[in-house]
């Protein structure tokens, strides 16, 4: 019941006031059907809560009680401006069996769109924005204090997070994560932070679960305000087809349950297109900041949403320059005060983010520069003369709406048949087009969405011209160039905001748009010819989705993180081996910034040893205990310390299969295999001990460069790649062998041979041919070179070089590793 109540408060309770005050026609807006009426209490709520949240976090102020304040307060002043006159009149349309449309839609959307993934993880964007939100809940800020940054020893900062000499930023906690100060430990998460406001409001209310749970309560409110949108351009039937569609379709079920900000803009962007079409061409006042201060809110969550403040400001000026509206202050002044605010905050912590759009605009030619300008300024003479030449004013309202469909169509067909790559121009950038339609639309439903988009252009622009000018300018500037990298998944977040919306609702427009008009039974005719088309459409989507239903990313994360949380303690210290080492990184993140474990992620696998054992002698006068957890892939073993294995773990997690230029096709299980040692004082004892590693135990320290570990035949075991070392201690100058099990591990006979080149410290001890079967084979070691290195006191180095094979390419299987021999045992005589 708390929960349901917090919810109600956030997310209905102020919008729900401020909609029902008695000011700016409100019998106006009564007269929207009811369902309509739901969806703005709604949308104006989340609207005051991110608003309200994100200033909280701006100055340190924020939590999940001050903003259930705040929201009652706002509430409360809009009851008491109203005197309580909340009630919206006989104008005010009662339900109907219209309701159950959108209705019906939120039903699917819960039952596509959940369960969320547990992408809780570090590494990339979804566990940047679940983590970064997380913060935002426990911390206040998304500007925060890392104490752990901040008490590192300036000698000892290059082993954990080395200058990257920028002006921006000083250098990364973790990837995602930037340094501001290490002085002070300023840190900062590397995207804007409205989506992470979102997470860390779900948190508020329902913990990691209301966090995770954010992204599919988004792309419900998507589904919606498509829905919403489309029935006041298509009518109601098309905009519900196009809001199943939109729901059935493998994109929209994907990025539902992972976390990302572009199902937040496709809420967003497409409730402000409707609150500007309320406001200026159905001229309902109240709608005029609401759409201002959507598209101000977008500002804060990805930079791409200017080309929706342009697309709109153009419509504007195409409207006013037609005459069919006029320019609204308080439109303007929600947008004007937004945008003042976002400079600040884009140059000063999001300075790093914004370098990317402002290089990009930099590397724009003279052309672009020019077009740019030239809309710039024909937009401001649209906005002083308006409608004053009346003979401009019939030219644009007659001709404005054909350019816009021939540009569209001219250049769809361009890019689908005729566009080939060339310099300056990717394969995936000239191919765009081509593969959003045959991964994603279909070539039918392209057709049928450009002689939609024709279609209701012709007859309905001025109606929704913020809508067609929006869709046209997302078309063409993201197929121009996407920008990301070629894999579909990731390609398709770019078009999950407009185009795919934009595509499906003139796909439905067009499919129905025969079921009004003519003689009965050729409108029969025409509408089963569309429901059909309809029908197959969604069969298509619906069987693409099939595979990702069920599927939930990192399912199980979770609880393996909180078990690992519970081995460290609160005044302990873990230092996580580095990115380029092992997967283990990721697990860091969360491990510092949703469990609270002090966390450091080292730099590189081969630290710096005097400069380690300095920080381990500083680290044991502030903290309890100082551990490391690796799977394998450190050099970090010295005299100067010791080790002592306390926890071992080794599992997979689901992750889907995403190639390029070929659609997923299967599940595959992402292994975490990794040890927790604690670094103690070094032990005059292990130093007199003949050195015997039985590979895959507790050998993380050992070895580099390596597969996870294995178990066969009762042994354990390591593949090596094709260079692979072990860090060798206690080597005396009487040593005379090293002894290795090895196992060529039934190679094929298309694969090379098991060829072993064996050095230590860069000097060559032979090399042999390994069987198929464990045996031992022994490299002699010359008493000069154990003499020298017995004496150096530190751990050398054993390389082992194999010639490898990849049993993908070899044999068809999923491994696609590159592997060499299986290493049980490492022996020194």
């Amino acid at each position: 019941m708390a929960k349901l109540i917090a919810l109600l408060i956030v997310a209905w309770l102020p919008g729900a006031a401020i909609f029902r005050a008695p000011f700016a026609a409100r019998e106006k807006r009564a007269s929207l059907d009811a369902e309509e009426r739901l969806f703005w209490s709604v949308i104006v709520s989340v609207a005051v809560s991110l608003a309200i949240a994100l200033a909280m976090a701006a100055v340190h102020r924020y939590s999940f009680g001050r903003l259930l304040a705040a929201d009652v307060t706002v509430a409360a002043i809009a009851a008491l401006a109203s005197r309580f006159d909340l009630r919206l009149g006989s104008k005010a349309r009662i339900a109907r069996l219209s309701m159950l449309l959108p209705l019906s839609l939120v039903v699917l959307g819960l039952w596509r769109f959940f369960p969320s993934s547990e992408y809780i993880i570090g590494g990339k964007d979804p566990g940047i924005y679940v983590n970064a939100g997380v913060q935002i809940a426990q911390r206040g800020t998304f500007l925060f204090h890392d104490p752990v940054v901040a008490t590192v020893p300036e000698f000892a900062r290059d082993l954990f997070f080395p200058s990257h000499q920028r002006h921006d930023y000083y250098s990364l906690r973790f990837m995602g994560f930037r340094i501001m100060d290490p002085d002070a430990g300023t840190v900062v998460s590397q995207f804007p932070h409205l989506f992470s406001i979102s997470v860390a409001i779900g948190y508020g209310i329902d913990g990691l679960s209301g966090a995770r749970h954010a992204v599919g309560v988004w792309a419900v409110l998507g589904v919606l305000a498509l829905y919403f949108v489309g029935a006041r351009v298509v009518g109601r039937p098309a905009a519900w087809a196009a809001g199943a569609l939109l729901s059935l379709h493998v994109v929209q079920v994907w990025f539902a349950r992972y976390p990302n900000a572009e199902v937040v803009m496709q809420a967003l962007l497409l409730a402000a297109l409707l609150a500007f079409a309320r406001s200026h061409v159905d001229d309902d006042e109240f709608f005029a900041p609401i759409a201002g201060s959507l598209l101000g809110l977008l500002l804060f969550l990805r930079f791409d949403t200017v080309l929706v403040i342009a697309a709109v400001l153009c419509a504007l000026a195409l409207m006013v320059l037609a005459g069919v509206t006029r320019v609204r202050l308080w439109f303007f002044a929600p947008l004007a005060a937004a945008v003042l605010l976002s400079v600040p905050y884009l140059l000063g912590p999001m300075r790093a983010y914004a370098d990317y759009p402002i290089i990009f605009v930099n590397s724009f030619s003279w052309w672009q520069h020019l077009l740019l300008a030239g809309c710039v300024a024909l937009g401001i003479v649209a906005l002083i003369l308006g409608a004053r030449v009346q003979r401009l004013a019939a030219w644009v309202h007659t001709w404005i709406p054909w350019i816009t469909i021939a540009a569209i169509v001219v250049a769809a067909t361009y890019a689908l048949y005729w566009r080939e790559p060339a310099r300056g121009l990717a394969f995936h950038d000239a191919y765009a087009l081509r593969t959003f339609v045959a991964f994603y639309l279909t070539l039918p439903g392209l057709v049928a969405a450009l002689l939609g988009y024709a279609m209701f252009a012709r007859r309905t622009f001025w109606r929704a011209p913020e809508l067609y000018t929006t869709i046209a300018v997302f078309s063409f500037f993201f197929f121009y160039k996407i920008r990301i990298a070629p894999e579909h998944f990731w390609m398709a977040r770019r078009f999950l905001p407009v185009i795919l919306p934009g595509a499906l609702l003139f796909i439905a427009a067009i499919s129905l748009s025969g079921v009004r008009g003519g003689w009965a039974p050729t409108r029969l005719l025409r509408a089963t010819i569309g429901l059909a088309f309809i029908a197959l459409l969604a069969s298509q989507y619906a069987r693409s989705a099939a595979p990702v239903l069920p599927h939930v990313e990192y399912q199980g994360v979770i609880a393996r993180l909180e078990r690992l949380s519970t081995q460290i303690g609160d005044g302990d210290l873990l230092v996580v081996e580095p990115r380029d080492a092992s997967d283990t990184h990721i697990l860091a993140v969360p491990l510092a910034f949703i469990y609270s474990r002090n966390t450091l992620l080292l730099s590189s696998r081969l630290p710096d040893k005097e400069a380690f054992a300095r920080f381990l002698e500083w680290a044991r006068t502030k903290y309890a205990r100082v551990l490391f957890i690796g799977g394998g892939g450190t050099s970090l073993l010295s005299p100067a310390w010791g080790t002592r294995p306390i926890a071992s773990d080794r599992f997979q997690l689901p992750e889907y299969d995403a190639p390029m230029n070929a659609y997923p096709r299967f599940v595959r299980q992402k292994e975490f295999d990794y040890s927790v040692y604690e670094l103690t004082l070094p032990d005059p004892e292990a130093a007199n001990m003949p050195f015997d590693l039985d590979v895959g135990v507790d050998d993380d320290l050992h070895v580099v460069r390596w597969h996870a570990k294995e178990r066969t035949e009762g042994r354990t075991f390591r593949w090596s790649r094709d260079r692979s070392f072990v860090s060798i201690t206690n080597l005396r100058a009487d040593s005379r062998q090293i002894v290795l099990t090895m196992s060529a591990g039934g190679r094929p006979q298309a694969a090379p041979g098991a060829e072993v080149t064996v050095t230590l410290e860069k000097e060559a001890l032979g090399t042999v041919r390994v069987d198929t079967g464990f045996k031992p084979y022994a490299f002699d070691i010359p008493p000069a070179l154990a003499a020298r290195l017995s004496t150096l006191g530190r751990a050398l180095e054993l390389t082992i070089t194999t010639s490898v094979w990849r049993p993908s390419s070899v044999l068809g299987t999923a491994d696609d590793r590159e592997v060499g021999v299986m290493l049980d045992r490492v022996t020194i005589k």
